[in-house]
């Protein structure tokens, strides 16, 4: 813009784009000085935090953001002058980094986004591990990433079945959608059962005031539901013994749970899936991950008639994006375009590589009676699902882990994903998330 374009006070004529303040202006022309670490004062991401011996300090994170801090990292030490202390004081802090904030969706229980968590700020309370900064893809690489392993909770959630309802499928079968609320977040939590001898016991609980008509609506009846029915708890029974003492007008609900309980015993242990929430790859045919898949597999294996006696249970967990939220995921696959992978990409936005909890999916199946030595087989390639699963006093015992193998391996790529993302995927689950994956 020419000078004449300019109004006579000198400022910008109104076609011109509003004048926004810069991200930083240095208070001073003089040149920055360097402490006796030979680091500037603008120099961003704590270049001069200490490790826990004090003897060493980590090297700066991320490039300065002007040239005039870039002069002064590249020439000699300056002396300071006695100023120096009051001038840092007064100056204005640095700019924010360009990543994103650390953004804490509502929070799953076990884990949580926090301060101790922020590989790339850490809190400036705790001593700074100088081997856990990972500012961007090159020390990503370099540094061999330890497993993420998921929290274990000290007592479990308290969780209720609010509803039930029967939905048949596309495939022709059938299974039963239970909603929960909890304690400890404002997520709503889903079962899928299949078969009929799996039971919520919140559910099934009486409420004071409800008539039976409020019990069928919230799914706490027994049997198959039809116009006319009165009676919750008259229907199909689980047994002939459970039947007749129905037919006669004697239901007793503690003969029915022993019948249930000497049934559970004498059944195979029910599979088990515990799914987090993935609407991309469930919802908008995502082939960055196999998540889909995965959900679809297991509804198939426990749709199976040598599944219908034992039943059947997917735990939904609302924890996309592994703990961090969608929002935070879509930054993650932009990362990924960058050349990150799933892994590096999580560290980058400042949250776990896997910020997941399962202490809920223990409290649900415990409340679906699959508690105790009657076991669970798991359908999981991930070998630490299996300990935080099983509860922090072995609530649920896992009998089996059952491999989840994916669907274009199985066929030799005739069926199934086919991307060179999900392949990446796969491989970062392999490497850095050590999934027992294999393709036999």
């Amino acid at each position: 813009m020419t000078a004449s374009s300019s109004t006579a006070d000198g400022s910008l004529p109104a076609h011109a784009s509003p004048a926004f303040p810069p991200l930083y202006s240095p208070p001073n022309s003089r040149p920055q000085q360097l402490d006796e670490y030979g680091v500037s004062d603008l120099q961003l991401n704590g270049a001069r935090a200490k490790s826990p011996n004090h003897d060493t300090f980590a090297a700066p994170t991320s490039a300065p953001y002007n040239t005039a801090t870039t002069h002064a990292l590249s020439t000699s030490s300056l002396p300071a002058d006695s100023s120096a202390a009051a001038d840092a004081e007064s100056r204005p802090p640095p700019p924010p980094s360009l990543l994103s904030p650390a953004v804490t969706p509502p929070v799953t229980p076990g884990e949580t986004t926090s301060a101790h968590t922020n590989l790339l700020h850490p809190s400036p309370s705790a001593p700074s591990d100088t081997t856990a900064e990972l500012p961007h893809q090159h020390s990503l690489r370099q540094r061999r990433p330890s497993k993420p392993r998921p929290r274990l909770l000290e007592t479990l959630p308290e969780v209720n079945c609010v509803v039930r309802a029967r939905i048949p499928t596309t495939t022709g079968q059938e299974m039963f959608l239970h909603l929960y609320t909890n304690n400890v977040d404002g997520k709503e939590h889903l079962a899928i059962v299949f078969g009929g001898n799996i039971r919520s016991r919140s559910l099934d609980a009486e409420r004071p005031g409800e008539t039976e008509l409020d019990r069928m609506i919230r799914g706490a009846y027994v049997g198959t539901l039809y116009p006319g029915r009165t009676s919750s708890r008259t229907g199909e029974g689980s047994s002939a013994a459970v039947g007749q003492r129905q037919q006669q007008g004697e239901y007793d609900d503690d003969a029915a749970q022993a019948v249930r309980e000497q049934e559970v015993q004498e059944r195979q242990a029910p599979l088990v899936r515990i799914h987090s929430e993935c609407y991309t790859g469930e919802t908008v045919w995502s082939a960055r991950c196999d998540c889909g898949e995965q959900l679809d597999e297991a509804a198939r294996l426990m749709s199976l008639p040598s599944a219908a006696s034992s039943g059947g249970v997917i735990v939904y967990l609302r924890q996309e994006g592994r703990g961090i939220g969608l929002s935070e995921k879509l930054k993650a696959y932009n990362l990924q375009d960058l050349g990150s992978d799933t892994y590096e990409a999580n560290l980058l936005l400042r949250h776990p590589a896997d910020a997941r909890s399962y202490g809920l999916a223990t409290a649900m199946l415990l409340d679906l009676g699959l508690g105790g030595d009657q076991g669970i087989r798991l359908l999981t390639n991930n070998p630490d699902k299996v300990s935080a699963v099983e509860g922090p006093n072995r609530e649920v015992v896992v009998k089996e882990r059952v491999p989840m193998v994916p669907l274009a391996w199985r066929t030799g790529g005739k069926e199934g994903i086919k991307s060179q993302e999900v392949e990446r995927y796969l491989s970062t689950k392999i490497e850095k998330f050590k999934h027992m994956l294999n393709a036999a």
